[in-house]
């Protein structure tokens, strides 16, 4: 190599050399990972499982919020977790950052609702079924409904009066049911409603116990009363199309479909969402009536002014003789109020489970992609800050609309309930009834709570129903 060049070289190798040097002098370090939130994983493999179902449930929670702040780690039911206790991250797990956290449900679950239900699903198949339920669920649907759930709380409410001890939560979920049946059938063939009915038991009472399949236990029994549902509502959907029947009600939503390919739902399907929405219809609105009867009995002046607004009504029907309207259950103001504070002080949905699919910061903590994140809606609705007094029962607090996000009885963003104003029109309608025409006492000293999975008054608040009508003309007879 020539001198010129040989020098050349070495002052390129040099230049080389001393621009690494440089560059690496002045790189921008990378960025500290974000750290864990607070919190105690508990003992290995089996984490706070223990602690959280040795106790109630709620003071597990609050303890936690109290030691650690508004998001804590946990380690429960063999999946670390990440709680979120404020307003601002529901939001964000729920509505803003929704694509970041699927539903997540255990494998047992999904086998005995149906793995094609709305709740398991997340995008495009999700945004048509929640649609298809919104549209059979809607306004002015339940306008028409009025009328038969009337009757259905009638009937319920005079099966339970003459003074005998009633668990108050079994025949408001018998109650519930019906009213399910109806949005989802219209009016059904007694066979078939008797027939779905002691099947439907038979997977409620298998859906929270072990996921053991050795026949006889009640896991195995739920799995086989699961299979006997999907083929009877085979059966009603064979029926509807010999007869070539166009119904509005969700069955008839659900076999209309037809996506832009042109596709239809396979019966499984149609099975699997109708058998969904049974099932979140019925426990949940079952455990708000139950606390609603369980708030009005213990606050006597209360029961006084809802006994009042619902006469005028009542009165204005000819005592009755007249059947409810659309328009009268809009006008149930106060009773409207009583039925979100109680909604509120029972948080019967007390959290809900979500699955981070990625790494995720949240306010300087990391959630890791696979942990389950679960916002708890029950320490937002106690928390004196959005509540004040927050253990006590106020309905008049509704009086101002809550702050948004701190309210959130039905769920928030997508995967929020679609049919919670089905479930707050049935509940007018019962009490409408029950307070002008019966009257109840609970028995004993029911202060306690029990999970079944759901927050119930204690024993599901045994209690003795009466005809007011009855009673009334059994006196004057006697006079």
């Amino acid at each position: 190599m020539e001198r010129g060049g040989l020098l050349l070289y070495i002052l390129l190798v040099l230049s080389t050399f001393f621009s690494y040097i440089f560059l690496n002098k002045n790189k921008i370090k990378p960025r500290k990972r974000a750290k864990l939130p607070p919190g105690s994983m508990g003992w290995p493999y089996i984490g706070e499982t223990l602690q959280l179902y040795s106790q109630d449930p709620n003071i597990f929670f609050t303890t936690k919020q109290q030691r650690y702040g508004e998001i804590f780690k946990s380690h429960i039911l063999g999946c670390p977790c990440v709680m979120l206790a404020s307003p601002e991250a529901a939001r964000f797990v729920l509505v803003t950052h929704a694509h970041l956290f699927k539903p997540t449900y255990p494998k047992s679950k999904e086998q005995i609702i149906g793995p094609s239900a709305l709740f398991f699903h997340e995008g495009d198949y999700h945004t048509k079924i929640r649609k298809l339920v919104q549209g059979s669920l809607s306004l002015e649907v339940l306008r028409n409904l009025v009328p038969d759930i009337e009757t259905i709380a009638i009937s319920a409410l005079e099966s339970w009066a003459g003074g005998h001890i009633i668990n108050t939560f079994h025949e408001m979920k018998e109650f519930s049911f019906d009213v399910g049946i109806l949005a989802i059938f219209g009016h059904l063939d007694t066979y078939y409603k008797e027939a779905l009915k002691k099947n439907y038991c038979m997977v409620d009472k298998g859906y929270n116990s072990f996921p053991n399949t050795i026949p006889g236990t009640l896991y195995n029994k739920a799995v086989l009363a699961r299979k006997r549902l999907s083929q009877l509502v085979s059966e009603i959907i064979c029926d509807r199309r010999e007869k070539r029947l166009d119904k509005k009600d969700l069955l008839g939503c659900l076999m209309q479909y037809k996506d832009e390919k042109g596709q239809i739902l396979t019966d499984n399907q149609i099975a699997d969402n109708i058998i969904g929405v049974l099932f979140a219809a019925q426990d949940t609105t079952a455990s708000a009536l139950t606390w609603i009867l369980k708030f009005l009995h213990d606050n006597s002046k209360l029961l006084e002014a809802v006994k009042a607004e619902q006469k005028v009504i009542y009165e204005s029907n000819e005592d009755g003789s007249k059947s409810l309207t659309w328009s009268q259950t809009r006008s149930m103001i106060l009773t409207h109020r009583a039925i979100l504070e109680s909604l509120r002080m029972s948080s019967i949905i007390s959290f809900t489970f979500r699955e981070a699919v990625a790494d995720v910061e949240y306010k300087g903590y990391l959630i890791p992609k696979g942990w389950k994140v679960m916002p708890l809606f029950r320490n937002i609705h106690h928390n004196a800050e959005f509540f004040s007094d927050p253990d006590k029962f106020d309905p008049l607090r509704f009086e101002v609309a809550p702050k948004p996000n701190t309210f959130m009885p039905f769920g928030n963003g997508v995967h929020a309930c679609p049919g919670n104003e089905l479930a707050k029109l049935e509940m007018l309608i019962l009490i409408h009834h029950l307070v002008t025409n019966f009257r109840w006492e609970v028995v004993g000293s029911q202060n306690g709570i029990q999970y079944s999975p759901f927050p119930v008054p204690q024993n599901g608040l045994p209690a003795r129903f009466w005809n007011q009508t009855v009673s009334n003309q059994r006196q004057q007879e006697c006079a």
